[in-house]
């Protein structure tokens, strides 16, 4: 029976763990070469494996900045399907779930096809979305549902070609600075969302490890009823319960006000009583952290066209990607409030050196990018957005966002003690064949999450270059990190939500990664030299060209050849919007 690539990766990855621990492999075969049966080997001195607690350590002498970088709506497959090393659409398990699709409206089957065009039509992805296209794990149902849930809205003809692009996937031809950083730095392949549902779910869950399970049990009148309406937990995009928005709107839909504990709340501390207004939910938590008396983590969220925060004339804000603007204790008590900022405010801090000597700064795009930035497609040119959600953003302008971060920290003293991460809040909608873990059940009786697979890169001079990292993780596994890098207490060990618990926050759940595995032990301890800042720098001259100037080639990666993968299909002829 052949060996699948999926195994050869796995019995590749032990053969490199063997060497790790110090195997003499050359005397071995040497030993074989002249007929002597090899001698048991004394492994006494070999360098053992560090444990999790000594790289937590080790993590924390190091790393003093964080930096995430917040993108929308990518599924794994679609960035990095055919990346190599990684579980991609090349494995025996793709070709088991979903990798050929049948398409309603053509009459024929589908397989995942390469696209190369950085702007593309956005495809559904609510709660229900998302659920049915997964069908229970099979991860089947991508082509047929959209193709179904479009034909009440648009013409046979555009809702096949909305079905097909689920299929779609693009590579280091139209994204290569994100391929080059997974090559040079780590790429994660078993990140999921960690709740069914589209992009405020995904960004409330990577500063609570939750979207309200906590509210909707101490609170069952406030549950969800459907996926349209607000209530808990939170699985649809309905607008925060506070301003500001993107433009005046008195009948807007909007969310409850979220009351349970978040990381801005853990960050802060022995200053947690700061939260005194809208707090009766998190008193208990507050009173923790306060007698924990744990010094302050500063935090900032930067998002593109907040401005200074005033008024709701925000045409490039998007009010539903901010976490933070979510909950009444942080948006009604200024301490907190304060650490909402506009995106261009960012650059100028770093440029200026003024970031504090520790903390975590959130970095997210928005509808209109600030910096002149136009894509290069002439059909495009209404296509100004940089968060990477298709439809309105422009992927190669969204990943010049991210080496636009990138080359900032990387040319300041911050880059000798950072972390950046980049990863997606949704999957978007589009394929991915990995069948999510399930966490939970939410009030509609499906399970709460995981929903399907997410990107996450981790660039830092301690990371694994080339590493492809498979330990199991979803949003939550960002809490952990930095529960574990600043010794936070965990957000489910506050006696406001650990009552509550599973129904709640996920970061002390062992099934989850704390993303450790990223790093390099022996960058680490220093007997390894740290990824050079060079190593993450792509020239401005690169970064503000569109379309990019920089190939396959420049970037060290050689896309995998699909087995049974197909070229587009002749009808798929525009991927606009």
């Amino acid at each position: 029976m052949p060996i699948s690539q999926r195994t050869l990766q796995i019995i590749q990855r032990s053969l490199l763990a063997l060497v790790i621990l110090g195997w003499a492999a050359a005397a071995l075969g040497q030993a074989a070469a002249a007929g002597e049966k090899p001698v048991a080997q004394d492994n006494s001195s070999a360098p053992a494996v560090p444990s999790n607690q000594d790289v937590a350590r080790l993590v924390r002498q190091k790393i003093k900045h964080v930096f995430v970088i917040y993108q929308e709506n990518r599924s794994f497959d679609s960035y990095f399907g055919t990346f190599p090393g990684a579980d991609n659409l090349a494995t025996e398990e793709a070709q088991q779930h979903g990798f050929r699709q049948y398409d309603p409206l053509g009459h024929t089957w589908v397989t995942p096809f390469l696209l190369k065009a950085a702007d593309s039509s956005d495809v559904t992805h609510s709660r229900e979305d998302l659920i049915a296209k997964s069908n229970h794990g099979r991860m089947d149902r991508f082509v047929s549902y959209e193709e179904d849930v479009m034909l009440g809205f648009a013409t046979p003809q555009l809702a096949r070609q909305l079905g097909l692009l689920t299929m779609a996937y693009e590579d280091c031809s139209t994204v290569p600075f994100l391929w080059m950083y997974a090559h040079r730095f780590a790429l994660y392949d078993h990140i999921f969302q960690a709740m069914y549902g589209p992009s405020a779910p995904g960004n409330i869950d990577l500063i609570a490890a939750q979207t309200g399970q906590t509210q909707a049990a101490r609170h069952p009148e406030q549950k969800s009823r459907t996926d349209e309406t607000a209530g808990e937990p939170v699985v649809n995009d309905r607008s925060p319960a506070f301003g500001p928005y993107d433009y005046d709107s008195p009948g807007r839909a909007l969310q409850l006000d979220q009351t349970y504990a978040t990381l801005m709340l853990s960050l802060r501390g022995r200053d947690a009583d700061d939260a005194k207004e809208d707090s009766d939910d998190i008193r208990e938590d507050v009173g923790k952290l306060v007698d924990l008396d744990h010094q302050a983590v500063p935090w900032a969220w930067y998002q593109e066209g907040f401005g200074n925060g005033e008024g709701n004339n925000h045409p490039a804000y998007i009010p539903h990607h901010n976490a933070v603007q979510y909950f009444g204790y942080l948006r009604k008590n200024l301490p907190l409030w304060s650490g909402v900022h506009d995106l261009l405010d960012f650059f100028s801090v770093v440029e200026k050196r003024e970031l504090p000597s520790k903390g975590v700064f959130f970095i997210k795009g928005g509808l209109v990018n600030p910096f002149g930035w136009v894509p290069s497609e002439p059909r495009a040119r209404f296509i100004l957005g940089d968060d990477d959600h298709s439809a309105y953003s422009d992927s190669q302008l969204s990943e010049s966002l991210v080496a636009k971060v990138v080359n900032a920290v990387a040319r300041s003293p911050y880059w000798q003690d950072s972390a950046l991460i980049v990863i997606w809040d949704d999957a978007g909608g589009f394929y991915d064949h990995v069948p999510p873990p399930q966490f939970e059940t939410c009030p509609d009786k499906e399970p709460c999450g995981d929903g399907p697979r997410v990107p996450l890169i981790l660039i830092s001079p301690y990371a694994k270059s080339g590493g492809i990292v498979s330990d199991p993780g979803d949003h939550a596994s960002f809490a952990k990190f930095l529960d574990v890098l600043f010794e936070l207490p965990p957000l489910a060990s506050l006696p406001d939500e650990k009552p509550y618990l599973p129904q709640g926050p996920r970061d002390t759940n062992p099934r989850l990664t704390d993303l450790l595995g990223g790093f390099d032990p022996a960058r680490l301890a220093g007997s390894k030299p740290p990824i050079p800042a060079s190593e993450a720098e792509i020239p401005d001259e690169i970064v503000n060209h569109f379309p990019h100037a920089m190939t396959c080639e420049d970037t060290g990666v050689t896309p995998v050849t699909l087995p049974g993968g197909s070229a587009p299909p002749k009808v798929f002829t525009n991927p606009l919007p």
